[in-house]
């Protein structure tokens, strides 16, 4: 019985220090988490931040949520909540050129604008909550110390309050910087 268990513990022991050997030889463009904020965003008054998860060489999860903090810009929209999926073509470790597939949960102002012979009229609702899907297309820069540079433009389209507000479209733009770790 001591043999048996003396034999476990010792292959335990060995399975643990290969392990370990492994996760220091890590290259630093193969680390598993990017987060990331929208600059171009945070110009306009509004704030988009992201986590993604590399989950090999070519592909990824990841959620971006954006709230409107001033209103002094064009944008409609209240707040938006998004995972999305990705799949990359570059020949780097989660980098390259990029399409991304997409879904979003957000708040748009409830405004509608009706032509009636040649006359506007302005319909101002309640703010509207409705579930959209989408694709982007974008290009991700890693730089050697885990700082990375991304572009990225995409359009989805609101599934089931669209009649409710003029906004049924998602327009997703970003120029983001961020740090892999």
């Amino acid at each position: 019985m001591k043999k048996t268990i003396s034999v476990i513990a010792l292959l335990c022991f060995l399975f643990t220090a290969k392990a370990q050997n492994q996760n220091d030889t890590i290259n630093p463009f193969e680390k598993r988490n990017d987060v990331k904020i929208n600059v171009y965003f945070t110009v306009l008054g509004l704030f988009e931040t992201t986590y993604e998860r590399n989950l090999n060489k070519k592909s990824s999860l990841g959620i971006t949520a954006l709230y409107v903090f001033s209103q002094r810009n064009d944008e409609d929209t209240n707040f938006l909540i998004s995972p999305f999926y990705r799949r990359y073509f570059g020949k780097k470790y989660a980098s390259g050129f990029f399409v991304e597939g997409f879904g979003t949960l957000g708040s748009t102002d409830g405004k509608q604008l009706t032509d009636m012979n040649g006359n506007i009229t302005l319909n101002e609702g309640p703010d509207v909550i409705d579930l959209s899907l989408g694709l982007s297309l974008g290009y991700k820069w890693v730089i050697k110390n885990g700082i990375f540079f991304e572009v990225l433009v995409g359009m989805g389209v609101n599934l089931f309050n669209a009649d409710k507000t003029d906004h049924n479209v998602i327009n997703r733009r970003a120029l983001s910087v961020g740090y892999r770790f």
